[in-house]
């Protein structure tokens, strides 16, 4: 039995706005955020507060986005890819002409709408990334929340991608740079090193934006 889309399907929305990427390859971007609420996964040091969000039509959605000039739109969250009717979202933006990227766990595929995948596995739940993953993306972030040598060369062999980032976790506002770059040493260094690691540190944050 065929199930019936929505006319004007509705969206978690925890905000909508512009500004710049602050991390990973493409920082610097214009770009306007659209951020959805709810995750599979609860990270201690998430900085989002995935939770608290409003239900907000298709319609509305397209609407406030004619109020901002940047043509590239970045899905996050919480984790977009459990939100219900994200293709008929996708669809919409594409027809609209918008350059498409996503944030996402790695655990749920990629509708195949987005044009630039940046996937952040979380060492914390190593266990999940045994058996469940998308097999490629553009970049790779993972935040170093502890000893994560062991869980990077894993993910190096399960997802290609064509850059590898570090990111430093923040905690009660300190960040463990030291710590990062430490670590990406060691994954470096490594003799027979897949790939090559990269500093990623959310630079809108020393910027003073969003």
């Amino acid at each position: 039995m065929q199930t019936i889309q929505p006319a004007d399907p509705i969206f978690r929305i925890v905000e909508i706005f512009e500004s710049l990427q602050g991390e990973g390859y493409n920082t610097g971007m214009p770009a306007v955020f659209i951020r959805l609420g709810k995750c599979n996964l609860a990270c201690r040091w998430c900085d989002t507060d995935y939770l608290t969000f409003q239900q907000m039509p298709l319609s509305e959605i397209l609407g406030r986005l004619k109020n901002y000039t940047a043509r590239n739109i970045i899905i996050t969250g919480g984790e977009p890819t459990i939100q219900p009717h994200l293709e008929t979202l996708l669809n919409a933006l594409k027809k609209e002409g918008y350059y498409l990227c996503i944030e996402t766990n790695g655990l749920n595929p990629v509708p195949p709408q987005i044009d630039y995948i940046a996937t952040s596995p979380k060492a914390c739940y190593a266990e999940k990334y045994q058996t469940q993953y998308i097999k490629r993306a553009d970049e790779v972030r993972i935040v170093v929340d502890g000893d994560i040598i062991a869980f990077c060369t894993a993910i190096e062999q399960k997802i290609r991608a064509r850059h590898y980032y570090l990111s430093p976790c923040e905690q009660n506002g300190v960040m463990n740079i030291y710590e990062t770059i430490r670590q990406i040493g060691l994954l470096n260094s490594r003799p027979d090193a897949a790939v090559h690691w990269q500093l990623s540190v959310q630079t809108h944050k020393w910027a003073g934006i969003e």
